[in-house]
């Protein structure tokens, strides 16, 4: 006997038969190292045939934005800033405050859609500590959130607001120096 599941369309709504809270994660570090064990664990999730955005904010150099973000799978999503370098300082041109603003108005506008399960945000927490993106906003945000998206927070200064309304806090450490 052959089983064959019904695959819903690439635009279509996550809509689960049972209800499912969704977790707000953090993942923070003093060094900036740990996106493969974040990265690892959206291929994981999105190979299983759930949808996930992942948003990485301060990153450019390939100029992608939201307009065209990275496929990998199916399932999975992936969009930078539409800038030629990747952002470090609070002192940004004007182009790239809108390519930031942009970036940030679209991850909020396809989330309250529920149009993925799992999103990334990675290095946010930078962007709110750089001035960039306002911490009240963020979390009005995960606030509004629909119920079952899993939020993953990445990011070394991530905001004491943030760590105390999160579900799960993991703080990644060197034992040793190489």
């Amino acid at each position: 006997m052959v089983a064959q599941l019904e695959t819903p369309s690439v635009n279509s709504t996550l809509i689960s038969p049972y209800s499912v809270e969704g977790l707000i994660q953090v993942f923070t570090s003093s060094h900036r190292n740990f996106f493969t064990s974040v990265m690892a664990q959206a291929l994981r999730i999105a190979g299983q045939g759930t949808p996930v955005l992942i948003v990485q904010f301060l990153k450019g150099g390939i100029r992608q934005g939201h307009e065209n973000p990275i496929r990998l799978g199916q399932k999975l999503d992936w969009i930078r800033c539409d800038l030629p370098r990747c952002i470090d300082t609070p002192d940004l041109d004007e182009t790239e405050t809108q390519s930031l603003q942009k970036l940030w108005q679209h991850t909020q506008k396809v989330v309250l859609e529920g149009k993925y399960s799992l999103v990334v945000l990675d290095e946010l927490s930078l962007g709110i500590h750089l001035g960039l993106i306002p911490e009240t906003e963020v979390l009005a945000f995960l606030a509004k959130r629909p119920s079952h998206v899993d939020i993953i927070l990445t990011g070394s200064e991530m905001p004491k607001s943030i760590l105390e309304i999160a579900d799960q806090i993991t703080e990644i450490r060197r034992t040793h120096q190489p």
